[in-house]
């Protein structure tokens, strides 16, 4: 309650300094902005404040909407349906070393990737990044993504253990959430927290026997993981992914991952699923399932987005989709209000019980840039960050949507606190807004608790 009472009086001190720069006849795209970087979002990072500047651009508050969307937000369970923490710099003189000795490109990019899940928790200028970047977002929990994609055990376990190691050094302010009740204490007590998801359900692929396939399962959700991608983008045994031209639909095998995931309590995640292979996973889940981070195809046809018909699949088992912030699957402008749009769509079409925002985006350490600079050049003057390759599990079908960097600007990871600004000034309730942004996440993983014994 303290940390509320304080960022109440944050926030009216906020709303005074709008009042008074209104009155002053500064512009209201000024006013707007000083209302943000006053009160309890402030922040003096100048990449925050140029995003915070791209958005309010394209949004144009007035001083009511503002006041009431920042107030909002400040209150309000902020729950991410599927995203990323903050990411850490490179430390450029110990990725120089690796490649001094010669590593290979596989050994640099799992290190490249430690050092974005990692450093947060072993250096202190990366810490106070992270956080500041957190407290300007707003965000209380976000379902992470930490396990790689694709079905390997080993490969999954790269990420997991990286953010484990991440949340158990940094556990007094950042921890990991296993049941929906530590999230709202997290809210409480002005602490951080994620909950893990993974982009597919490890398999040991000996095909010995179902029994045996799925026996991982409950070894990873020991290991705290919530929510797993049934297939990402292409075919897996479980189903065909988005990225797949042919959707032959969910496999036998696949129901019987459903059935055991829905015994175990973990949420069945479809995001990178295609149309068929979602729509038959939504009729096979007992329990409330989700599109975690994608967008409406009634609205905009792309292969990330779910029809009509498939999200009110979704929807209809209890679950949500959750809206991304990714300018070429939203289509239209592809900024802050082409996402807005697909919110609105999302809670007239399918009801605000069932719409949740997973941005799919994430913020960027200043300090990534200088280390950058510190790594030789390859071949050509080739960063040797610029590695082999598209990687096999992507396959996008290619589109000819162009991104506009103010439209890429305005749907910055830490703009949370400007997407419930705009959410109050479509005109929905605060109610709705409160479920958008967390408590239709937190109610699909209440309901997926396994019963017990």
């Amino acid at each position: 309650m303290l940390a509320f009472r304080q960022s109440r009086r944050q926030f009216l001190h906020a709303a005074a300094a709008a009042s008074l720069a209104g009155r002053l006849g500064v512009r209201s795209a000024r006013a707007a902005e000083l209302g943000v970087d006053t009160g309890p979002f402030a922040t003096a990072n100048e990449t925050i404040r140029a995003a915070r500047r791209g958005a309010l651009a394209i949004l144009k508050p007035n001083e009511a909407d503002l006041k009431r969307g920042l107030e909002l937000h400040a209150d309000a369970l902020v729950f991410e349906s599927y995203g990323f923490a903050p990411r850490g710099a490179l430390d450029g003189a110990s990725f120089a070393k690796a490649i001094e000795d010669k590593a290979s490109d596989s050994e640099l990019i799992d290190l490249r990737e430690e050092m974005m899940m990692t450093r947060c928790a072993t250096d202190a200028v990366e810490r106070r990044e992270f956080f500041e970047a957190f407290e300007a977002a707003g965000v209380t929990c976000i379902f992470q993504n930490s396990g790689e994609e694709g079905n390997d055990p080993l490969r999954l376990l790269k990420r997991l253990a990286r953010f484990t190691f991440t949340t158990d050094t940094l556990r007094n302010e950042l921890f990991k959430a296993v049941a929906p009740d530590e999230v709202v204490a997290a809210k409480q007590s002005g602490r951080r927290c994620l909950a893990f998801t993974t982009n597919g359900v490890p398999l040991p692929q000996r095909w010995e026997s179902e029994r045996d396939e799925l026996q991982m399962l409950r070894i990873f959700r020991d290991l705290g993981v919530q929510m797993m991608h049934l297939t990402y983008n292409r075919r897996n045994p479980l189903g065909d992914g988005a990225g797949e031209p042919n959707d032959g639909g969910l496999s036998d095998f696949g129901r019987t991952a459903i059935a055991e995931m829905n015994r175990l309590g973990v949420i069945v995640d479809v995001a990178h699923s295609g149309w068929r292979t979602s729509l038959e996973a939504a009729k096979a889940s007992a329990k409330p399932m989700v599109a975690s981070h994608t967008t409406c195809g009634g609205l905009y046809k792309h292969f990330r987005g779910k029809p009509d018909d498939v999200a009110r699949a979704i929807c209809d088992t209890g679950g949500l989709i959750g809206i991304c912030c990714i300018p070429r699957f939203l289509g239209g402008s592809g900024d802050i209000a082409a996402f807005l749009d697909h919110v609105d769509y999302a809670v007239k079409t399918f009801g605000a019980d069932h719409v949740a925002i997973g941005t799919d985006v994430a913020y960027f350490s200043r300090n990534d840039g200088p280390e950058r600079a510190k790594l030789p050049k390859g071949p050509g003057g080739r960063s040797p960050l610029a590695l082999a390759g598209a990687r096999w599990e992507h396959l996008w079908p290619k589109d000819d949507f162009r991104e506009s960097p103010q439209g890429i600007q305005s749907l910055a990871w830490t703009n949370w606190p400007l997407f419930t600004v705009g959410l109050v000034q479509r005109g929905h309730s605060d109610e709705t807004i409160r479920k958008i942004l967390g408590l239709n996440v937190l109610r699909v993983w209440k309901a997926n608790q396994p019963t017990k014994p």
